[in-house]
């Protein structure tokens, strides 16, 4: 008879046996108190426990984990909820606007105040002559100009987060003391590509591909209906507006 078949025919079972069969049979150790109280393991403190007592000391870990992921997941709530009010405030009043500088007044205030970032930018992509001069987080820009600015930035229609080359910010929010240094934009797509909404901070890599951008999605998907009807009334409104001054 071979070492091994002896062992075998010892009852000798190796450690994977023992775990797999423990893992099938949770309840084998029911009734078995003074085996319970007879097996020690090591414990950090350098002294050994028994099994119950680190049975008790991995569900207290359990126990703090599923605690601290709780509040975790409790606080994320909450910015959401306040983000989302936020949001339909914003909304709200971009749908009211009765103009391309209401809306564009109304989005660079709630902006800088409800939400604390730096800068706001709409930059709608028109040939067209517009009747009103663009002000505040307004800036409208030849189609041509914009795609061999912005290039690649351009393309798709999710949010675009980080820091970008210093041509595009400038681009981006022009006429700015202190420049912007990391971005959120997100293309503007009605029919065909209609602008960007861009938001901007003044510290470094406060945006980045990892963050979470739900609400620029919900203003941008807003923008992208309302430009287009809105650009279109104010250039129909223009002639009228000649007209009326030449028959003066």
């Amino acid at each position: 008879m071979t070492e091994q078949a002896a062992h075998q025919k010892a009852g000798e079972l190796s450690r994977t046996q023992v775990a797999d069969y423990l893992r099938d049979n949770p309840d084998f150790f029911i009734d078995q108190d003074e085996l319970l109280r007879s097996l020690t393991l090591p414990h950090d403190s350098g002294r050994a426990i028994s099994l119950v007592e680190r049975q008790v000391h991995l569900f207290r870990e359990q126990r703090d984990t599923l605690r601290r992921e709780l509040v975790e997941l409790v606080s994320i709530a909450r910015h959401n909820d306040r983000l989302f009010e936020k949001s339909k405030r914003l909304l709200m009043q971009v749908i009211e606007a009765r103009s391309l500088n209401d809306m564009a007044s109304a989005i660079d205030d709630s902006i800088r105040g409800d939400f604390g970032l730096d800068a706001a930018s709409v930059l709608l992509f028109t040939d067209a002559e517009l009747p009103e001069a663009s002000q505040g987080a307004l800036h409208v820009v030849s189609p041509g100009v914009a795609q061999e600015r912005l290039g690649s930035l351009l393309e798709g229609s999710r949010a675009v987060c980080g820091q970008f080359r210093e041509s595009e910010r400038q681009f981006l929010f022009p006429d700015r003391e202190e420049p912007i240094a990391s971005v959120a934009l997100v293309p503007l797509r009605s029919d065909d590509l209609v602008g960007v909404f861009a938001v901007g901070s003044c510290q470094s890599g406060y945006f980045d591909q990892s963050m979470g951008s739900l609400f620029l999605s919900y203003i941008s998907d807003t923008l992208s209906r309302l430009l287009p009807p809105m650009v279109q009334r104010h250039t129909s409104a223009a002639p009228v507006a000649d007209i009326a001054t030449e028959s003066r």
